[in-house]
């Protein structure tokens, strides 16, 4: 698997998957994105697969979508909107991709986060099946600073996990969250002082249990607890309407001059 996604012990009971862009606290880039696709699509059908870390390079998690794709994005507006509108029913668009394919693992996948984790790499975790955070880890659905919605899957995993109003309160305010505090909002599954071996520990937990009652257990609480497809709709379209327009084009402006946004 080439960078910047690295699949690390695919052969083995526990596969790890690794944000690998250091240098950019791992933030997203399309490459990025077509890559951790790429790599569960690799591990779906991986002969003896028990669980899944999911970690990144260097001390950091993901500091969500790097701003060149954001400048890139903006230089084809309609083009882009079309895009993430032209997906079939319940099907994910190439943003929505990933999170859906890290769902549709057949395994546990454990995410091991710390340093930033934030918007789209906020989103990534979520859609795994465990959180592990480090007590001084920084989360946030960051997307709301920029003047937009998260739209990368989180329609089928935030439901899961929080009420409804502290899920606004979270997406409205794009407040960052230390470990401790995503615990206490019920983001993350446990705040452990080293994530990566404490994830790692707990795939070695769940490899000791029989892989079919597991396997069957993931299929069972998703069923139970849902995956509305129609969501990744909506976050398309809702997004679609939000980018480019004139109080989005303002908090982005806001946010690059550093000062208070004006609003029509």
């Amino acid at each position: 698997m080439s960078d910047p996604m690295t699949v690390l012990n695919a052969a083995g009971p526990v596969a790890e998957i690794r944000l690998n862009r250091p240098a950019k606290k791992n933030a997203v880039t399309l490459e990025l994105l077509a890559d951790l696709v790429a790599a569960c699509e690799a591990l779906a059908d991986e002969p003896g697969l028990r669980a899944v870390v999911l970690s990144g390079e260097g001390g950091d998690f993901s500091a969500g979508i790097d701003l060149s794709v954001l400048m890139s994005l903006a230089g084809d507006l309609e083009g882009v909107k079309a895009e993430m509108l032209s997906m079939e029913p319940g099907q994910p668009n190439r943003f929505q991709a990933p999170a859906k394919a890290l769902m549709d693992l057949p395994v546990p996948v454990i995410a091991a986060i710390e340093g930033v984790c934030f918007g789209a790499g906020m989103q990534l975790a979520l859609a795994c099946d465990f959180r592990i955070a480090a007590p001084e880890a920084k989360l946030s659905i960051m997307e709301g600073k920029w003047g937009l919605i998260p739209d990368m899957g989180i329609s089928l995993s935030l439901p899961r996990l929080m009420a409804p109003d502290r899920a606004k309160a979270l997406i409205m305010t794009a407040r960052v969250l230390s470990g401790e505090e995503a615990l206490g909002e019920g983001l993350v599954t446990r705040v452990e002082e080293n994530p990566h071996a404490a994830a790692l520990g707990f795939a070695e937990e769940l490899v000791a249990r029989s892989p079919d009652a597991v396997r069957a257990s993931k299929a069972l609480v998703d069923a139970l607890w849902g995956q509305a497809g129609d969501g990744l709709r909506l976050e398309a379209e809702l997004q679609a309407a939000l980018m480019g327009a004139p109080n989005q084009m303002e908090t982005v402006m806001a946010q690059m001059q550093k000062r208070a946004p004006v609003y029509k």
